[in-house]
């Protein structure tokens, strides 16, 4: 096998490019998927979750065989988190992804590190940059710019926003899973904190299922196709392949290679699902990455003084 034989940099490289990869897809499995079959968002979540599953139950398995026992304090962060990242971040998404193209959704998606900024801003006390705000108005920016190609493309004004205001209340969410999570995973351990808030949140995707006929259940093969793709390729793997690479090319590299998600959303939803490309679209999408990393490149230079600080 070739990469036996690659450098731990050049295979920490491959291993975050195919994490972005995967996790742009996501939206890409929901269009087509969408497209295939009139499934609703909950049975689409609901399968996404299941399938992916058993990966997580054995990672918390292990992970939690040596560790403490979990107190009340443990278990109130898991669920609160796990409501939060995997299964209201994911809900809102997969309702927003009925009214907007695949690359709309992904910019939205990618704001929520100027979220998070915000939400420190907001309720945690701390202060605006000017590198911060440069950020928000570059990100938010790029925003108009695709939403603007977007109401061009569908030519209904009601419809596109409510497909923006879903997928920015997920990223939001999200931004909020991001912002509890740090104090969790110091406490718990990544592997340990992750599959655990996974099984919190497919347990709340499988109790919303269960509001609906027992119908819902009998979809057509393809549907249960692209939810076994989306567990696979746009969650366990990718979310395995983006700690490996950050062991081996560190969370700097990892962030600057993440921003590719955005342009592959865009490129594969012009190839796969014929969604029109335009200068505005691509304009966009150069300012909500502009944004990202202004404020993402902040964010490493903090983690990188800390640790210089702890080593010396």
């Amino acid at each position: 096998m070739p990469w036996k034989d690659w450098s731990a940099e050049r295979l920490g490289v491959a291993l975050a490019v195919l994490a972005a990869l995967g996790f742009s897809f996501k939206a890409i499995f929901v269009k087509l998927a969408y497209a295939a079959a009139p499934v609703d968002a909950v049975t689409l979540l609901s399968l996404r979750m299941v399938f992916a599953l058993p990966a997580f139950l054995w990672v918390g398995f292990v992970a939690s065989r040596s560790a403490p026992p979990l107190t009340r304090h443990d278990w109130g962060m898991l669920v609160a988190l796990g409501l939060l990242g995997y299964y209201g971040a994911s809900i809102l998404d997969f309702i927003g992804l009925q009214y907007i193209s695949a690359g709309l959704e992904r910019l939205i998606l990618f704001t929520y590190p100027t979220l998070t900024v915000l939400i420190g801003v907001l309720f945690m006390g701390k202060s605006l940059t000017r590198r911060e705000i440069g950020s928000l108005v570059l990100s938010y920016a790029g925003i108009g710019l695709a939403f603007a190609h977007d109401l061009q493309v569908a030519g209904e004004m009601t419809a596109v926003l409510v497909g923006v205001a879903f997928v920015f209340g997920s990223s939001l969410s999200y931004a909020f899973y991001l912002s509890g999570s740090a104090p969790a995973i110091q406490r718990l351990g990544a592997a340990r904190f992750t599959a655990l808030a996974m099984l919190v949140s497919t347990l709340a995707t499988q109790l919303h299922f269960a509001t609906q006929p027992l119908s819902a259940l009998i979809q057509p093969l393809p549907i249960y196709a692209y939810g076994a793709a989306m567990a696979l390729f746009s969650t366990v793997l990718p979310v395995f392949m983006q700690s490996a690479a950050i062991r081996r090319i560190g969370s700097a590299k990892a962030v600057l290679i993440g921003t590719l998600g955005p342009i592959l959303t865009i490129f594969f939803g012009w190839w796969l699902l014929a969604e029109p490309l335009s200068a505005a679209q691509l304009g966009g999408a150069a300012l909500v990455l502009a944004g990202v990393l202004l404020v993402s490149r902040r964010e490493i230079a903090v983690v990188r003084r800390r640790l210089v600080a702890r080593c010396s």
